[in-house]
């Protein structure tokens, strides 16, 4: 079984010199490229919002490891790091949820 680890993000409307839509965009093509370069991260999708909702995220990621242990190791490594520690200057909220897939 492997966990997929799932999180939803709404962002700030102006935030580090960047409108909320080119934040999503900017975590995107961040946290995708992190594939291959933090070993534990298996895989990663973002999702950038497209519905017109004030109850809606703004973005979505969508990453799969082995097990918790890969997850914790992915979190703390500096690469993941730097990205979150840039979404923590342009984000509103954050919400997670992970669960066990069947391999």
């Amino acid at each position: 079984m492997k966990l997929k680890h799932i999180v939803l993000w709404k962002f700030k409307d102006e935030a580090e010199g960047r409108t909320r839509a080119e934040n999503a965009q900017w975590m995107k093509e961040h946290l995708e490229a992190l594939v291959g370069v933090v070993p534990e991260l298996l895989s990663a999708e973002v999702g950038i919002n497209v519905t017109d909702s004030d109850a809606a995220y703004d973005a979505v990621l969508i990453s799969t490891f082995e097990d918790k242990e890969a997850a914790a190791r992915y979190k703390v490594h500096p690469a993941h790091q730097e990205i979150s520690s840039y979404c923590k200057k342009v984000r509103l909220s954050r919400v997670v949820c992970d669960y066990w897939i069947e391999d």
